[in-house]
Formats: C-alpha cells, sequence, structure tokens
C-alpha cells in the first residue's frame, strides 16, 4: 500500500555500476510502511513493562556521580585547509562537518531538552550564533534526539534537507524548500559534495500511529572536487550491530572516518537490536575498513541506564584491547574538532586533555 498524495517518480537511473544522484528536492512516493526493512521486531507492552519493573530507564544514582567528569571543551571552530575537512562534536548525534566548501550539520539538536527526557547533561559544544552559514543538514531518522523540530525551525527555510524516504512531508510542512528523499544506497549532490544514505540497524516513531512510516539510515559525506576524490566520513545516526556495517565498508572503500554511536545501550535485552554498544562500535569500525573513528551517541541525554562515563571508558579499553592505533580513535570532547584530509589530521582538542566543565 502507497501513499498517493505525491506525485511517482521514475527509478533512479543505472549505468553499468553507477547510480546516477536523485534531483535535489524531488517528490516522491513511498510506501505506507517501511517495517519490511527491522532488522529485529521491535518491543511490545511486556518489554515496556518489564523495563518499568527493573527501573533500567535511567542511571542509578552511582552512574549519575560522574556528570561533571564529562569532556567537555568548546573552541572555535578552526580553519579548514583547501582540500581538507573538519569535524566538530556539537554532542549526541549533532556534527558540524566542514567539506568541500560547505557546512553540514547532522542531527542537528541544539535544544535544551527533548521530549521524554530530562535537560541535556551537557551544553552544546558550539553555540548556534558562532556556526559558519549552513549549506546543508542531513538527518538519520525522526527520533526526537536526532530530528528536532525547535533547532531546524532555527534555519532559513531554503537550506537544503537530505533525509530518509517518507520523511519530505514531515520538513516540507514546516516550510522547507529542498527536501530530498533518499532511500537506501541512493544518493544526491550538492556543489560537488556527494550525499550517500546507507542502511542502518534502527526503527523510526514520533507519534503512536506513526511507527516505521519513514526510514532510518547513516549517510556517506563526501567531496567529489578534493584530490584523490576527496575524503568520505561515514555518520551511522542511530543503529545497533550487524551486516551492513561489512556491506556499507564494501560499497564505499576508503572511509577516512566513522563517527559511531556508543553510548543508550542498557539494558542489552531492551537496545541491543537497535544501539552498538562500545565493543561493539569497536567491530562496526573494524567491518567497515575505515581509517579512524569518532564516537558519539553519549555525555548528552540521559537515554538508558549505564553510567554516564561508562560508554567512553569501555571503548577506550576496546580499542587497546583490539590492537588499533591509538591516534585512530578520535574521542573528542563536546566542543572539540579534528582536521582530516590530504597531509592533514590533527585533534585540535583530544577528550583525554578536556577540563570538564558543570553544566548548566
Amino acid at each position: 500500500m502507497t501513499d498517493q498524495t505525491e506525485t511517482p517518480v521514475a527509478p533512479p537511473v543505472v549505468c553499468g555500476d553507477v547510480v546516477t544522484p536523485r534531483p535535489l528536492g524531488e517528490v516522491r512516493t513511498w510506501p505506507r510502511s517501511f517495517a519490511d526493512r527491522l532488522t529485529a521486531p521491535l518491543p511490545g507492552v511486556r518489554g515496556m513493562s518489564r523495563l518499568a519493573r527493573e527501573h533500567a530507564i535511567r542511571p542509578n544514582a552511582e552512574g549519575l556521580r560522574h556528570v561533571r567528569r564529562l569532556p567537555y571543551a568548546p573552541e572555535p571552530l578552526p580553519p579548514v585547509p583547501a582540500g581538507a575537512a573538519s569535524v566538530t562534536w556539537a554532542g549526541h548525534a549533532s556534527w558540524i562537518i566542514r567539506t568541500g566548501g560547505l557546512t553540514v550539520l547532522t542531527d542537528p539538536v541544539w535544544s535544551r531538552r527533548i521530549l521524554g527526557t530530562p535537560a541535556r547533561i551537557t551544553p552544546v559544544g558550539v553555540r548556534w550564533e558562532d556556526l559558519p552559514p549552513v549549506d546543508a543538514v542531513v538527518i538519520s531518522h525522526n527520533h526526537y534526539d536526532h530530528l528536532d523540530a525547535p533547532t531546524l525551525r532555527r534555519l532559513p527555510r531554503y537550506t537544503p534537507l537530505f533525509v530518509p524516504a517518507g520523511l519530505g512531508q514531515w520538513c516540507r510542512r514546516r516550510g522547507f524548500a529542498c527536501v530530498t528523499e533518499l532511500d537506501w544506497w541512493e544518493h544526491a549532490e550538492l556543489d560537488g559534495v556527494r550525499f550517500d544514505f546507507v542502511p542502518a540497524h534502527h526503527w523510526s516513531r514520533r507519534t503512536l500511529t506513526d511507527t516505521c512510516r519513514s526510514l532510518w539510515g547513516g549517510w556517506v559525506v563526501q567531496d567529489t572536487k578534493g584530490p584523490g576524490d576527496g575524503g568520505r566520513i561515514y555518520f551511522a545516526g542511530d543503529t545497533g550491530y550487524g551486516h551492513w556495517f561489512a556491506e556499507i565498508g564494501r560499497r564505499h572503500p576508503g572511509i577516512d572516518l566513522a563517527l559511531l554511536p556508543i553510548g543508550a545501550y542498557e539494558p542489552r535485552w531492551w537496545l541491543g537490536d537497535v544501539h552498538t554498544d562500545p565493543e561493539e562500535a569497536v567491530q562496526a569500525y573494524e567491518d567497515l575498513g575505515a581509517h579512524a573513528m569518532a564516537p558519539m551517541h553519549w555525555a548528552t541525554f540521559l537515554l538508558s541506564a549505564e553510567p554516564v562515563l561508562e560508554p567512553l571508558t569501555r571503548l577506550r579499553t576496546a580499542w587497546q584491547r583490539a590492537g588499533h592505533p591509538r591516534d585512530r580513535l578520535w574521542d573528542l570532547p563536546i566542543g572539540g574538532s579534528h582536521l582530516l584530509g590530504p597531509g592533514v589530521s590533527a585533534p585540535t582538542t583530544p577528550a583525554s586533555g578536556a577540563t570538564p566543565r558543570a553544566p548548566r
């Protein structure tokens, strides 16, 4: 069953192994549900009851004890040399990616609180007024900690949005004029920067009646004008561990940086299918064949039961145990940046040297 409120369009044109990019702002018809893309069943009423019974929704008092030690070290955005790129962690899944002359935001959430959770436990790493003009936004899925309407309202309505299939109507209803919806393995281009939408092990919902009505996934952002066909940055969004990582790495060889989630994973019986834990994130990095990894999706919102500092400590332990070079783990503080590109690969604020700042 399909939603017939939008005009059908032709499928992508395939020339050998090359799929042409989708047109920017294209209005498309989508299935009414993407539930067939789920890689695991969603928890039901019994699961919700067990979660409440076990008091496993938030960290206990001991788990919250180290909130003030969370790495937070905001700094000015660094200059980006020609042919290079930079990433800056604003917190949670919000990154400022500057590549190919564009400033791209991922899952921008600048709000102090989101529906259903306490206020953020660390401030945003970059003040909104300190951002350069935003050239594009990519959204991984429609959960409130990734799709924040108050933050999007701060953007000019002509800002290009790249979103999962089925989410375009939500964006257009809010006045955005250039919304590009993509299915898995499709891509579009903006001023020489390519945006590929890739699979994830997750789901979508904003209300009680729209479960899996829009798709979910990650993005590979690449400057096609740069030396050697530009750098590739993979933004995972929200995802559990599974077979898609190896396939993404096969289809997008030479990923320079993987932005991978490491938090919101306890209890595993509840969140294991949709959120990677730190050890799984390291395995995902290996499956992708990426050069470097930067962790995200932790230290910002209280979404699950693990202690607030545990994701980072477990990640560092797993990384060391796997024998990976330490300089390829870019464990940035919130507000920290890292440059990447030909002859450039340097953090401006490593997490290990961050001076924690009291949350406000």
